[in-house]
């Protein structure tokens, strides 16, 4: 069992930055896909970045392409994202989420992972 523990959330002006971690513990993340997710008030939770095994690969969700980094270190157990650029619309609760994976690829779908942290608020202010 992983259990998974977000920080960095806050409030931040339009344009500004945050870097979000999520700290694995239980296991090493290594064997494990990662990814963030959001949910804002009254919508679904999204997809916002996945990595694989290695690091190696990444995908992005078309809103955050260009301004959102996903990053981990698995030597420390831990996973980054690393948000740039921010706008209102970005405003959300960030989920950080793990499946093990046999199969070093990248992971978008929401159904597909298994452990979930608890989330950590964005707010961001025009």
């Amino acid at each position: 069992q992983v259990q998974l523990v977000e920080s960095g959330g806050g409030s931040v002006q339009a344009g500004g930055s945050l870097r979000l971690s999520c700290a694995a513990s239980g296991r090493t993340i290594s064997p494990y896909a990662m990814g963030w997710f959001r949910q804002a008030p009254g919508k679904e939770r999204e997809f916002v970045a996945g990595i694989n095994l290695s690091g190696s690969n990444t995908d992005y969700a078309d809103s955050v392409k260009g301004r959102f980094t996903i990053s981990r270190d698995n030597a420390k157990n831990t996973v980054y994202l690393q948000m740039n650029s921010l706008k209102p619309e970005d405003t959300a609760v960030y989920y950080c989420a793990a499946r093990f994976s046999g199969v070093d690829r990248v992971v978008v779908t929401l159904l597909s992972y298994r452990y979930w942290g608890q989330g950590t608020q964005v707010t961001v202010s025009a």
